[in-house]
């Protein structure tokens, strides 16, 4: 699984500016669509472009892009659920190509008499297989990204906490993880607390997966080492307010509101 950075509502200002591509958001409920990316254009030699296309593909095998064709006239997109840096990265390695190949965008839509689609790789999608993980997403940060992350709610005997904290510190850096802070209450000699996992921006050549059920694994151990719960203990009196503790952090600004 991936976890960090991501954009799906809304385009990712500031840091990206394409000629050619727009940005479609994605809507959730009912309508469950994509993202995407998508660029309407007529080239002199779409054949040429076409094979360069496809000989960019393998260095982005984790995108799918989709070419629709009529004669010099080609739409083009790529998209997802969750949009990291490199599917934006990928779409400016495109333009550089629509730019070399003199292309001219055209805003009308046009019958497709043939597509030619490039698959991503095989990814195998992970079942998480502990109920006391949710994956949750974010509000809106720096440059409109959100963040993807692991959350675990627990408590235990306020004297057990430092030492969870530094357990759980090391099973992120055995498990890939980068970001990890939490939001915590003590009160009558217990803690509860809600720990996020994540990471930061996922650039080319750079993602980040984390096994989700090789580190749920590590930490349902911990219930063998201390006296630990999942979920919280008490009313809402005691509902985990103080924080964020940052224990790992990078990318700060797109993971935390610093506001």
């Amino acid at each position: 699984m991936i976890l960090g950075v991501y954009w799906y509502f809304k385009f990712p200002e500031n840091l990206y500016h394409f000629q050619f591509f727009k940005f479609f958001k994605g809507v959730g409920g009912h309508a469950n669509n994509l993202a995407e990316l998508e660029a309407r254009v007529s080239v002199d030699h779409p054949e040429n472009l076409i094979r360069k296309l496809e000989e960019l593909h393998p260095h982005f095998k984790r995108m799918y892009l989709s070419i629709k064709i009529n004669e010099n006239k080609l739409l083009i997109s790529t998209g997802d659920y969750t949009l990291f840096d490199e599917h934006f990265q990928f779409v400016s390695e495109i333009e550089k190509l629509l730019i070399l190949a003199n292309a001219h965008m055209i805003d009308t839509p046009f019958e497709v008499k043939s597509s030619r689609n490039l698959s991503p790789e095989n990814v195998t999608y992970e079942t998480i297989e502990y109920r006391f993980m949710q994956i949750t997403g974010s509000d809106f940060r720096k440059n409109n990204a959100e963040n993807i992350s692991v959350r675990i709610d627990c408590n235990l005997p306020t004297i057990h906490k430092e030492n969870l904290i530094n357990d759980l510190i090391r099973i992120c850096t055995e498990e890939n993880i980068h970001v990890f802070y939490y939001h915590d209450c003590d009160f009558k000699e217990h803690s509860n607390l809600i720990l996020f996992f994540s990471n930061g921006r996922q650039m080319e050549n750079a993602v980040q997966n984390v096994d989700i059920n090789a580190f749920g694994s590590k930490v349902r151990q911990l219930e063998q080492k201390y006296p630990l719960h999942f979920g919280i203990f008490g009313g809402m009196e005691y509902y985990p307010r103080n924080g964020p503790n940052i224990e790992l952090i990078t990318d700060k600004d797109y993971i935390l509101n610093t506001q």
